[in-house]
């Protein structure tokens, strides 16, 4: 006999062993013990909540000839053929396969046919939102006058892709994601009767990476004990299957953040993804992680909510003294928008990359937690006697009197005497030429960039073309995370080479990120705008 899968195996039978959906199953019970049965029913929510299930069970109660408490007693005709898949009075229709009008046509022309045997037919119309429009108008006439020996559970999840008109004829039940604790009680019962070792800790993972879904969960645990099959399924092996981190990479990981070790923190990131780890699974657990410190810092009486082991709670409980409110938002926040930008990402690694350094770096970001950061950051190296880069040609000695630097620079002049200082931002200065192959790169800029690969192409389309104080070409970049992308060998090589296509000369270029907290017309020549001016060229 062929192997049945353990979501298959272990479907509940009876609406007593539907686990975490208790508000529908009493409900239902209610109905049939009352005989207030309806005839249209929508079921929804989420993947693996028992949707189908109930379905089936309720399909089995209405047309058992001796329920016990509402529940079928599974051992009538009736209950058998249902079971078996057998009944002509059970009619299960996937609306994703069969969405079209004369699908539901052949139903309206079939529900005129009473049932031969038992009380009830019931129509059971999985993923119901796929249906057409034309499909959904031809179900309406059918539930607005339906028979009174027909039955209709509709079953999504997507409720908000069904017409009002729909809804309003339904009795509607929501369905709950199913909690870690009730699924870990299940997958424990189960294993017992399989007689299957595995670690309560690895159980405890499994239930909560199933994201509320008990189907989910079931397909987990047996695809972890196939691969260590005969073994005891240990928490450590069901990390290796599912290619999740342990928790104590995730501190490590959060002490390198903490330090601004951003060449740390992209070195553990190899190592994970070397590892084989899956980068999307890292971006759940890791977000999950650090609500756990949240949650830590909120609340003296968090050790049952996190359900934990000591050890990590302990180590939990330090990290979260060392972070602050503020800064553990942030990175909650970074993540949480990581977490939705990665689902459909090609290129994963690279975001989650770009994400581990904003959290090193706040300067990244204009928002308040960020500038907030980057005070605390000043501070703390002001307090451990770190030397904080003055503007060029500023010493630290300088006080009163007026500085200016360079066309590129900002000065600081003294005011009333005192010795507060005035940050005022200086005019570019104007160059007085332009090198003859600098205008060719300028004026072709934009075709030059049309030219370049994915990547580098995205990056450079914002880039501004300016001078340095020597005339050579200097393209500036808003962000230090583009300027680095760009700034590798093979990428230079790249736009070296588009640029000798477009001039027939090989021009020397630098690229910059700009830093200054400033616009860039404040700060850089718009060299665009210089070579509009049509100023002399150098000979």
């Amino acid at each position: 006999m062929s192997y049945t899968a353990l979501y298959r195996k272990f479907r509940p039978r009876e609406f007593e062993d539907v686990k975490g959906q208790e508000h529908i199953v009493t409900t239902l019970k209610n109905q049939i013990k009352a005989d207030r049965i309806g005839h249209a029913y929508l079921f929804c929510g989420t993947r693996g909540t028992g949707k189908t299930t109930i379905a089936k069970i309720f399909a089995r109660a209405v047309n058992c000839e001796h329920p016990a408490d509402g529940s079928p007693c599974g051992n009538c005709p009736s209950c058998k053929a249902i079971a078996a898949g057998s009944s002509m009075n059970v009619i299960e229709i996937d609306a994703a396969s069969n969405n079209g009008v004369d699908n539901i046509r052949e139903i309206r022309e079939e529900v005129a046919y009473s049932p031969t045997e038992g009380k009830y037919k019931v129509y059971i119309i999985d993923e119901v939102h796929m249906l057409s429009i034309g499909a959904f108008n031809a179900l309406l006439k059918t539930l607005e006058e339906p028979p009174s020996y027909v039955i209709f559970i509709l079953a999504t999840t997507e409720a908000h892709k069904i017409p009002i008109t729909i809804l309003s004829r339904c009795q509607r039940y929501d369905f709950k994601r199913i909690t870690t604790g009730i699924i870990g009680e299940r997958l424990t019962k189960l294993m017992e009767k399989e007689q299957v070792l595995v670690e309560p800790k690895a159980i405890r993972y499994i239930a909560r990476a199933a994201d509320g879904s008990m189907r989910d969960a079931l397909s987990l645990l047996d695809q972890c004990i196939a691969f260590y099959l005969g073994q005891r399924l240990t928490y450590d092996r069901v990390l290796d299957v599912l290619g999740a981190v342990d928790t104590e990479v995730f501190s490590q990981m959060l002490r390198k953040i903490m330090d601004n070790d951003i060449s740390g923190v992209i070195a553990q990131l190899e190592d994970l993804i070397v590892q084989g780890r899956e980068p999307g699974q890292f971006v759940t657990d890791f977000t999950w992680y650090l609500r756990n410190l949240l949650l830590l810092q909120s609340s003296d009486n968090m050790e049952d909510v996190l359900d934990i082991s000591s050890d990590n709670l302990v180590l939990l409980k330090e990290e979260a003294q060392m972070l602050d409110p503020v800064q553990l938002m942030r990175y909650i926040r970074v993540f949480s928008e990581l977490s939705n930008d990665i689902r459909y990402a090609v290129q994963k690694r690279i975001l989650i990359e770009i994400a581990l350094i904003k959290l090193c770096k706040p300067e990244m970001e204009k928002d308040y937690d960020s500038l907030t950061l980057r005070i605390a950051n000043l501070e703390k190296k002001i307090e451990e006697g770190i030397p904080v880069a003055y503007p060029s040609g500023m010493s630290a000695g300088m006080g009163q009197g007026d500085y200016s630097g360079d066309g590129n620079s900002a000065y600081l002049k003294s005011r009333n005497g005192n010795d507060s200082l005035e940050r005022q931002a200086a005019r570019p200065k104007l160059p007085d030429a332009v090198a003859e192959d600098v205008q060719q790169v300028v004026k072709n800029w934009r075709s030059i960039v049309e030219e370049l690969s994915g990547g580098l192409k995205t990056y450079l389309k914002s880039a501004r073309p300016s001078l340095t104080q020597g005339g050579q070409l200097l393209l500036i970049l808003e962000d230090e995370v583009a300027e680095s992308f760009v700034n590798t060998e093979e990428h230079r090589e790249e736009l070296q080479e588009a640029m000798a296509r477009k001039t027939g000369k090989e021009v020397s270029f630098k690229i910059e990120a700009n830093q200054s907290g400033r616009p860039f017309e404040e700060t850089y020549v718009d060299l665009e705008k210089v070579i509009n001016m049509e100023i002399s060229i150098e000979d």
